[in-house]
């Protein structure tokens, strides 16, 4: 039978969310029910209820969930009811690059998990008074007191840490992380820039912070968040918004550029300052994500020096190995996510989304 659950659904492009009642369809053989407990709340959640991507509305949204599995479909191995689980992205798991343990780039990534809200077959997961309602967000729309969740949307964890510590590991801090341990893998002595200090940024300065790298730059105009960065395991912090920053890091580097740039913004002015600051060989990887068809220019021959620009989709994370052992650092206290964390009850949801709009909060979590 359907399972009636209460939801914040958008009604269309710029609506704020609004608490309704929602029917989840029953579980597949691949799905699970899960009893939310927290769910962090993402830039991509405010685009896609701004109208800026062509995601289905009204609809329900949220990708940063944890909870507990209530039930499970027939086909489901990996979890049973009890587990603890943080949800993150879906994928088909039999494309070439699923297989490849790349699953962020999976050939069906963009309709299974941001534009299409349904299901592979095209079926609805959510509807209100017998009408389809977008959902299958990220594989599971955990905006809602009850979610409907791809098997491979699930990820097993250590039921001693608290859900609400560690929701937003299923999107915006494994993407920070991936992009240093992932992409940019420094080496001994390395330089990293991050460019931007919201909760990407500050993800990807404690993942460098963890590393060999002995030159950490966080990057922003907001004083408080480069204090935060500090605090976090940066060596150097640069306010945009009083210092020039070419010159600023030449200083830093002592001329030579930096060997890895993390670019969380989306702005693309910031974004070709960054590739013009990279060392010889150096790696940018470009993480914000401004309006579809947004271009940069570059200077074709300041890229000759070995310069690379990567685009990085989730960290490019395999979520069943790396979700875990992100788990693990922030119950032992090494990756300190609980300070870029603020906690709202779920009915709140539209003030969550005002602190974050305004600046207040770095990462606010639902809590239920």
């Amino acid at each position: 039978m359907p399972i009636t659950t209460r939801a914040a659904v958008v009604e269309s492009g710029g609506a704020p969310f609004t608490l309704a009642d929602v029917q989840l369809d029953e579980p597949g053989p691949h799905e699970a029910v899960v009893r939310m407990v927290a769910t962090g709340l993402c830039h991509t959640d405010l685009g896609v209820a701004s109208g800026g991507l062509p995601f289905p509305l009204p609809g329900v949204l949220g990708h940063e969930g944890a909870g507990v599995v209530e039930a499970v479909g027939s086909a489901v191995t990996g979890v049973e009811p009890g587990d603890h689980v943080v949800l993150s992205f879906t994928s088909c798991g039999a494309c070439g690059n699923c297989d490849g343990g790349h699953p962020a780039y999976c050939a069906t990534w963009l309709p299974l998990n941001l534009i299409g809200g349904r299901r592979a077959d095209g079926s609805s997961t959510v509807s209100r008074d017998g009408e389809a309602l977008g959902g299958h967000f990220f594989g599971q729309s955990s905006f809602a007191e009850k979610a409907l969740v791809d098997e491979r949307s699930l990820v097993k964890v250590d039921p001693d840490v608290p859900l609400e510590s560690i929701a937003p590991l299923g999107c915006g801090v494994q993407t920070g992380v991936g992009a240093v341990w992932n992409v940019l893998k420094p080496v001994t002595g390395s330089t990293i820039v991050v460019l931007g200090a919201g909760a990407v940024g500050l993800s990807a300065v404690m993942a460098a912070a963890l590393t060999s790298a002995t030159t950490i730059v966080a990057v922003d105009r907001v004083g408080e968040r480069l204090s935060l960065a500090r605090e976090l395991g940066a060596t150097h912090t640069v306010d945009a918004s009083e210092e020039d920053l070419a010159e600023t890091l030449a200083v830093i580097t002592g001329g030579k550029g930096a060997d890895g740039i993390v670019e969380t913004t989306g702005n693309v002015t910031v974004l070709r300052q960054g590739v013009d600051a990279l060392g010889a060989r150096g790696t940018l990887v470009v993480v914000g994500a401004p309006p579809f068809g947004t271009e940069v220019a570059l200077d074709v021959n300041g890229l000759l020096g070995g310069k690379r620009i990567v685009g990085l989709t989730l960290g490019d994370a395999e979520t069943q190995s790396f979700i875990p052992a992100l788990v693990d650092l922030v119950k032992a206290g090494r990756l300190p996510l609980d300070r870029l964390i603020s906690t709202y009850p779920f009915a709140e949801i539209d003030q969550a989304v005002r602190d974050m709009g305004a600046g207040k909060a770095i990462k606010p979590v639902l809590t239920f």
